[in-house]
Formats: structure tokens, C-alpha cells, sequence
């Protein structure tokens, strides 16, 4: 494993078919993006999950929304607010 690798070699061979390692990076861009959605409404926000606020506007759950990707469409949790 070279240095600058982030991801080892015993690692990736876990994935024997195309399909399975497609599956792997469909998930990871999935909870990427979800978690990007999270990031950008804790910043609109200006509080984190979890926090009490002192504002009227908070967070109300999440909506499924479909995407299309470059995997394929993929449904993702979008973070709500009132």
C-alpha cells in the first residue's frame, strides 16, 4: 500500500463482481450526499443536530427523494426544516 492510498488492497478485495463493488460506491455516495444535506442545514440552522434552539426555525425530519446518478438512481433522506 503506497502512502498515499486511503483505501488498502485487503480491503478491495472484498469486491469479487463489478456489481459489488458498484453497490459499494453507490452506498458511500448516497451517505455523502445525505450527510452533506445534514452539514448544509446545520449551517443554515446555526445549530447542530441535536441542539436545543432558540429559533423558531427547526429541524422536522427528513423527505425521500430520488436522484440520478452516475450508479444509477439512488433514494436519499433530505433533511427538513420549519
Amino acid at each position: 500500500m503506497k502512502k498515499d492510498d486511503l483505501i488498502s488492497d485487503d480491503f478491495l478485495k472484498q469486491f469479487k463482481t463489478h456489481e459489488e463493488l458498484t453497490g459499494f460506491l453507490k452506498q458511500i455516495q448516497k451517505r455523502g450526499i445525505e450527510k452533506m444535506l445534514e452539514g448544509e442545514l446545520d449551517s443554515h440552522l446555526d445549530y447542530d443536530k441535536y441542539q436545543k434552539s432558540t429559533d423558531a426555525n427547526v429541524r422536522n425530519g427528513h423527505t425521500k427523494k430520488k436522484i440520478k446518478t452516475s450508479f444509477g438512481e439512488s433514494e436519499i433522506a433530505v433533511p427538513r426544516d420549519r
